[in-house]
């Protein structure tokens, strides 16, 4: 390659010192969001996230379809959807150690491929109903080990400090888009194509996250090789994670929240009938929360710096089940849906949270504590969509709603209170 010539060298004149070039300003850094995409592994996971949720709800909404054909039973159907809540349970403390004792990618491809073979069985029209089930509840019990290893891969791909907060806030708000559209996309499917082709295409996406993961994260050694069995470890390494008061509280902080934050959605259907506001009220319930709820963690994550974030988490979550005492005046559709707009706002406190519980867990204990919080935190929601249930039997949906808001806002001022005594 030609090279330029240097330039002739000038004489300087003694008394006129030569004036220094004006340097070129330095292009600042990428702020908000952008910043995470710009780390070269962040990318795979985030499409392998997206591809495994969509997995996971065209699974849900196929097989509650196929089940009811089936069987032509409601609560058949039912119990499909509630068979993905109560394993996580299962999953999140005997199996936790996963996370730990082996490299992350390893575990995350290989639990892409439990999946897809959960569900390839689904597809073959000679499948009992008590097949489709269990394999149901495989499915469930495989996806906290993966959601944990895979937060706790975050840590090791972003760092521990900002990036992982706005990864992590990406990841959640990915999950909550897919509430909006994946069931009305899944819904749609259905249309074109049978149940059990729909479960085809489930498999398809949990591959093709699995092919991501592979091959677009690098190997990383296991946190903690620990000898002895897998269920022991787990177990013990739940006793460690909550014999720890901070992280105690604040798994309590991303537990407690939103068993009481998923009552309206729970009881959307009997008030959308209570308001006469069919099907599209019903749709309209079902969506204020989580544009709420993604609006502000966007806010939060692009426009607010780390220091203030964290700085807001407490009153944040102290304010945000609220707008629930609206619900006991029996507001109309619109300021139904501005209370929950409003509400959802106020999730964006786990920025915030998700900081403290990253600088509270042991490193060798992350993968499993990552685990724990997932498993309890769709445990508990399934909890809570169920004692609100109980409670419209006996008070109705706007008073339970409202009752949820001042309960609710007690334990979140209990609890930040707590948070503030073991800062230290």
């Amino acid at each position: 390659m030609q090279q330029a010539p240097e330039p002739t060298p000038t004489p300087q004149t003694p008394d006129r010192p030569e004036t220094p070039p004006a340097s070129t300003p330095a292009p600042e850094p990428a702020t908000g969001y952008a910043r995470v995409f710009a780390v070269p592994e962040f990318p795979a996971v985030f499409a392998a996230h997206a591809l495994s949720l969509l997995g996971v709800i065209v699974s849900e909404i196929a097989l509650s379809v196929l089940v009811y054909d089936l069987t032509g039973s409601p609560l058949m159907s039912a119990l499909t959807f509630a068979l993905g809540f109560l394993p996580y349970v299962v999953g999140g403390t005997l199996l936790a150690g996963i996370a730990d004792r082996f490299p992350a990618r390893r575990v995350l491809v290989v639990c892409d491929l439990v999946c897809a073979a959960c569900v390839a069985p689904m597809v073959a029209p000679a499948s009992h109903i008590g097949v489709l089930l269990v394999l149901r509840c495989a499915l469930a019990v495989v996806s906290p080990v993966f959601q944990g290893t895979r937060m706790a891969t975050l840590t090791d791909i972003l760092g521990d400090g900002d990036l992982f907060v706005l990864g992590r806030s990406l990841l959640r708000i990915v999950s909550q888009s897919a509430l909006l559209v994946g069931y009305g996309l899944g819904g749609l499917l259905l249309t074109v194509v049978s149940p059990r082709h729909a479960l085809l295409i489930t498999v398809g996406t949990f591959l093709t996250s699995a092919v991501l993961l592979r091959f677009g994260t690098r190997r990383r050694p296991p946190r903690a090789g620990q000898p002895g069995a897998l269920v022991g470890d787990s177990l013990r390494g739940a006793r460690q994670v909550l014999a720890d008061r901070r992280i105690r509280v604040l798994l309590l902080l991303f537990w407690l929240p939103p068993m009481f934050a998923v009552v309206p959605e729970a009881l959307a259907a009997p008030y959308a009938a209570a308001l006469g506001a069919g099907s599209t009220g019903l749709g309209l319930l079902m969506c204020a929360l989580p544009v709420g709820t993604i609006a502000g963690e966007l806010y939060a994550g692009s426009r607010l710096r780390p220091a203030v974030r964290e700085r807001i988490a407490l009153p944040l979550v102290c304010l945000m089940l609220l707008p629930y005492l609206g619900y006991a005046l029996h507001p109309d559709l619109t300021v139904s849906l501005l209370l929950l707009l409003l509400s959802g706002t106020g999730s964006a406190y786990t920025l915030g949270l998700d900081q403290w519980f990253v600088r509270a867990v042991p490193e060798e204990l992350r993968g499993r504590a990552m685990t724990l919080l997932t498993a309890g935190l769709m445990t508990i929601q399934g909890v809570g969509m169920a004692l609100a249930g109980v409670a419209a039997e006996f008070a109705g949906a706007a008073a339970t709603v409202a009752g949820a808001g001042v309960l609710g806002t007690v334990c979140c001022v209990g609890l930040a209170v707590a948070a503030r005594r073991t800062e230290s």
